[in-house]
């Protein structure tokens, strides 16, 4: 019994990818694997209530991508480019590398992307993609085109600003403090006790490491790549949506329009989570997943 247990709690790692070290969690010893992406400022420990969980029926894994977390995070420019095309590749080698074998990838915001983009690098390594709450990209420059010329103007000023190392050092110092991380959660989650001061600490840690301002300032000023909408046509594994209905940043209305391509077997609204459903309501998030992927693993 004590056995199990402990194979249940998840684990810290290192892995050398192209010279850099990358941090992972694992839990779990039997099962189809599962890798867990976060989302944009987040990292491992924003799936640390569903390892656990999850571990109960598969192998889990949840990875920092570069540049956020406690992985490496080089300089932009410097042979690295933050772009989805990286964290895709990422993502992909170790599956290889580390898993073994192929899994089945689960995003929350961006890490949706990042989970397509690998998808469609290399279908053969991705059983199934799960996407909760998918990052709408409304900075990218071809949603930008559709906005009202002021809305436009005022987001082109914006990262013309904070393009400016000096300027956005500045900016990122502001924000990057408890009290303002935590409005912003509270504005992001549909449940405010699940803001916790645990949670907090967690996100502020890494934003403290050297090369955090400059990661966080590429990606702001990223109006270009791949849209979720890009690549759902492309991909060719089976997909599942999960959404808050109450996410203030990436509506529900919006994510609905995701589920009319053919590799979506399933759009489930999330009622009253927001953004992080998977850090709101771990009790929810698990058992659907586990469904899903026994149901796939079932059918072959």
């Amino acid at each position: 019994m004590t056995l199990a247990t402990d194979s249940l709690q998840s684990k810290t790692n290192y892995w050398q990818w192209h010279g850099y070290p990358i941090r992972y969690q694992v839990a779990g010893d039997a099962g189809a694997p599962l890798l867990l992406i976060h989302g944009f400022g987040a990292s491992s420990d924003h799936w640390r209530k569903n390892l656990p969980g999850l571990a109960a029926t598969n192998r889990v894994y949840a990875i920092d991508l570069l540049g956020f977390g406690l992985s490496a995070k080089p300089k932009p420019g410097d042979g690295i480019d933050y772009r989805f095309e990286t964290w895709g590749e990422q993502l992909l080698d170790f599956c290889r590398e580390v898993i073994g074998e192929p899994a089945f990838l689960v995003g929350n915001s961006i890490g949706c992307i990042a989970a397509l983009q690998a998808a469609v690098m290399q279908p053969e390594q991705v059983r199934g993609v799960a996407m909760l709450n998918c990052s709408l990209r409304m900075l990218h420059e071809s949603k930008q085109a559709a906005l009202p010329w002021y809305r436009r103007i005022s987001s082109r000023w914006l990262q013309q600003i904070l393009a400016n190392r000096a300027i956005g050092h500045f900016f990122f110092d502001r924000i990057a403090k408890p009290k303002v991380v935590r409005k912003i959660l509270l504005q992001a989650y549909g449940r405010p006790d699940a803001v916790t001061d645990e949670l907090v600490d967690l996100l502020m840690q890494p934003a403290y490491e050297p090369g955090a301002a400059d990661v966080f300032l590429a990606f702001i000023s990223y109006s270009q790549g791949p849209l979720a909408e890009d690549l759902l046509p492309q991909v060719t594994c089976p997909v599942l949506i999960l959404w808050g209905t109450v996410d203030p940043w990436e509506p529900i209305a919006q994510g609905r329009q995701l589920a009319g391509f053919p590799a979506v077997e399933g759009f489930i609204p999330l009622e009253g989570l927001g953004h992080c459903p998977q850090d709101e309501a771990p009790e929810v998030v698990n058992p659907l997943l586990q469904a899903w992927v026994a149901q796939k693993e079932s059918s072959g």
